[in-house]
């Protein structure tokens, strides 16, 4: 193999430009990196040392005359623009038809049988911020016990409640209920537990999330991996989103800046193999609630981390960020966004400064990760041999 070890990290929602089909998706405009650094200088010394700035330009961020990675763009070719459709695709695996989205709230009969099923009536029913709708509807819950039903602008049917009043075990066993209903023609990409605790006016969200995914299909990469006795280590939701499969040891986390520490520790522990992380905090935190100065201080603090994980690497190690979809917060919408996202590619002993252009796939990713370790997904051109 060319690299004994590849850290895989996904800035979750970092897109870099609308893809030519963003107008269908409401999203003409969108560029995550480039109207933020518009609106608000980025201090990203490290990434545009990179080539962050060589992907394309972008305000206040120049092209490196010699970048220490190997750059370019993925393409979305699944249609959709969610979690789920953006980390399969990374796998190699490509839908026909996007996972469905419910903006206005899901069917009467829907919640109805939800309700039969875990006999407990219901709030919400509709498109919210988790930490706005538990703030409407948090005191109404402690009151009536009844858990609180949203979605987003991904295929999530999501239930919150509070663990004094719903246990997080029973919590689950709801969700676990749910996942059961919504197959089929109802299958959603996600059954999303979330439990908070705290007073009215206080509420917090906890750590004791846990996503209920559709089983990926089988012989995408991670499976692959497994079967070739190759180490996965996750951190971040990346367990939750593909159930699992072929992963043998994972971290959660609460925040960006848990999973970078986490990753650094994953160095210590996972001496060879992927490790392949999510920081979700990009996303979650800042481009659904259109926090523009909240998102620039996210890639500041990951690009202040870079240092640290340069300085553990081995010589056989190559790390790839890239990103699963846009999540503009300069647009008035505060769904994800139809974009590109960013590649970078790098290693002690990778070469540098390579221009891997506008790949077609983010499969190209997961291809070049399988022919490291040997083996070969249903999808993507890997440009492994372009690095080495």
């Amino acid at each position: 193999m060319a690299f004994k070890r590849i850290i895989w990290i996904v800035l979750d929602s970092v897109g870099i430009g609308e893809m030519p089909d963003a107008a269908s998706y409401g999203d003409a405009g969108s560029d995550t990196l480039g109207n933020i650094a518009k609106l608000r200088p980025l201090r990203l010394p490290n990434f545009s040392r990179l080539g962050l700035g060589n992907i394309k330009p972008l305000t206040g961020i120049t092209a490196s005359p010699n970048p220490i990675a190997n750059f370019g763009r993925c393409t979305l070719a699944s249609p959709g623009k969610d979690t789920t459709t953006g980390h399969w695709e990374m796998v190699g695996i490509h839908l026909d038809l996007p996972f469905p989205v419910h903006p206005k709230g899901f069917p009467k009969e829907w919640i109805a049988e939800f309700e039969d099923k875990i006999a407990r009536s219901s709030l919400g029913n509709k498109a919210a911020s988790g930490t706005e709708i538990i703030k409407e509807l948090g005191e109404e819950h402690i009151r009536t016990g009844s858990p609180i039903v949203y979605t987003s602008a991904d295929s999530v049917f999501q239930i919150a409640a509070h663990e004094d009043v719903i246990p997080v075990w029973e919590l689950y066993k709801i969700c676990e209920i749910a996942r059961e209903m919504l197959r089929g023609e109802r299958e959603v990409g996600r059954v999303i537990a979330r439990p908070f605790t705290g007073e009215p006016g206080h509420f917090q969200r906890t750590s004791n999330r846990k996503d209920y995914a559709v089983p990926p299909p089988k012989g995408m990469l991670l499976d692959q991996l497994a079967e070739a006795n190759v180490m996965i280590h996750s951190i971040g939701k990346i367990f939750d989103v593909f159930l699992g499969r072929g992963i043998r040891e994972y971290d959660k986390t609460i925040s960006n800046a848990d999973g970078m520490q986490k990753t650094l520790e994953a160095l210590n522990d996972t001496p060879a193999g992927l490790i392949y992380v999510n920081l979700v905090d990009f996303d979650q935190l800042f481009g659904h609630r259109n926090d523009v100065e909240g998102y620039a201080k996210a890639l500041e603090e990951a690009d202040a981390w870079l240092p640290s994980l340069e300085a553990k690497l081995a010589p056989s190690d190559l790390v790839i960020f890239t990103a699963d979809h846009g999540c503009d917060p300069t647009t008035p919408s505060t769904d994800h966004s139809r974009e590109y996202v960013p590649l970078l590619v790098f290693g002690p002993s990778a070469k540098h400064g390579v221009n891997l252009g506008l790949r077609a796939t983010l499969s190209d990713i997961g291809q070049t990760v399988a022919e490291n370790f040997n083996v070969k997904i249903g999808k993507g051109e890997s440009f492994l041999a372009a690095i080495q």
